[in-house]
């Protein structure tokens, strides 16, 4: 596969503040790929630096292979970005600032399709275009943005928080314009904080802390890291023998039902025994996106959650 996006030992400083450590990691053509971490951990500054917006202080970083620093200009034709926070001209309509960064990117050779494109894509996200940029709400702004993306077909959709403000009915038409586009061959680099979001579209993720990598890899691959919970009707006879089974984690029994977690990649050595007790009722819950996210910053609510309680 082509790689679209490739970052290598990427640093970046602001003063004695380290924003990028060392950050490793590519996008392959075609994919859609989740790149999450919380506020600070260095997620906008690799956007900024991938779109030639801010120069790197170390390693190096790619797009379609050219540095996209010194490349900026024929790049951005070949891009979509989509920001979390979308200023608009404030005496422009919505149309006029959606045509505007359409040909900014030189997407007017075929005004017909062009037209098409965009009207459906109105009509989808319920925008009216007539209204100035300083009456659009938070929610409209973003659908400004969004339309201005899809309108016009792009190589590689970079999108930074880009269902900030909307509804969960226009999350949904989003996520259907994200798969709209990946069956059309693009390439979607996806930052969100909705994980459930990252999850449903996502094939890989990159998971980032600090300025570096901590996690990377398909879905499937990144369970194997977690626990699965497993859970079954409680049998009070058989009580001594589930406490035996060996590998199991944070055993509960709790209103009738026994719960307990197990390694991901050892599920499948679990099944047997639980058919020689004869459970029912029986449930198999598979680790979650939000599982693995947590995995890595968990410690950081613990003491948030002791200062609640106490």
């Amino acid at each position: 596969m082509t790689t679209v996006i490739s970052t290598r030992g990427l640093q970046k400083h602001f003063g004695r503040t380290i924003a990028l450590d060392g950050l490793d990691f590519s996008v392959e053509a075609g994919e859609i790929h989740g790149f999450l971490g919380p506020n600070g951990a260095g997620k906008s500054t690799t956007i900024r630096i991938l779109l030639g917006l801010a120069r790197a202080t170390g390693g190096e970083a790619t797009l379609f292979g050219r540095d996209p620093w010194t490349d900026a200009a024929d790049l951005h034709r070949r891009v979509a970005y989509v920001p979390g926070d979308v200023a608009l001209w404030p005496n422009f309509s919505g149309g006029e600032a959606i045509d505007l960064l359409t040909r900014l990117r030189g997407g007017m050779t075929d005004k017909t399709a062009y037209r098409e494109r965009k009207e459906r894509l109105l009509e989808v996200f319920q925008l009216d275009p007539k209204k100035k940029g300083r009456a659009y709400s938070k929610g409209n702004r973003q659908k400004v943005a969004l339309v201005a993306a899809f309108a016009t077909p792009a190589e590689l959709y970079v999108l930074d928080e880009p269902t900030s403000g909307l509804d969960p009915l226009m999350e949904q038409v989003f996520n259907r314009e994200i798969d709209r586009v990946a069956r059309d061959g693009a390439t979607v680099l996806l930052s969100s904080h909705i994980l459930s979001e990252v999850e449903e579209l996502c094939e890989r993720v990159t998971i980032i802390r600090a300025g570096e990598v901590v996690e990377s890899g398909t879905l499937a691959e990144l369970r194997h890291l977690t626990r699965t919970e497993i859970a079954f009707v409680h049998d009070p006879a058989k009580e001594a023998a589930v406490a035996a089974l060996p590998g199991t984690h944070d055993l509960v029994i709790d209103e009738g039902r026994v719960r307990f977690t197990v390694d991901s990649d050892r599920v499948a050595d679990f099944l047997p025994d639980l058919g020689r007790l004869g459970v029912q009722g029986l449930t198999v819950a598979p680790p979650s996106l939000e599982d693995l996210f947590l995995r890595h910053y968990g410690d950081e609510l613990a003491p948030v959650e002791e200062e609640a309680r106490a």
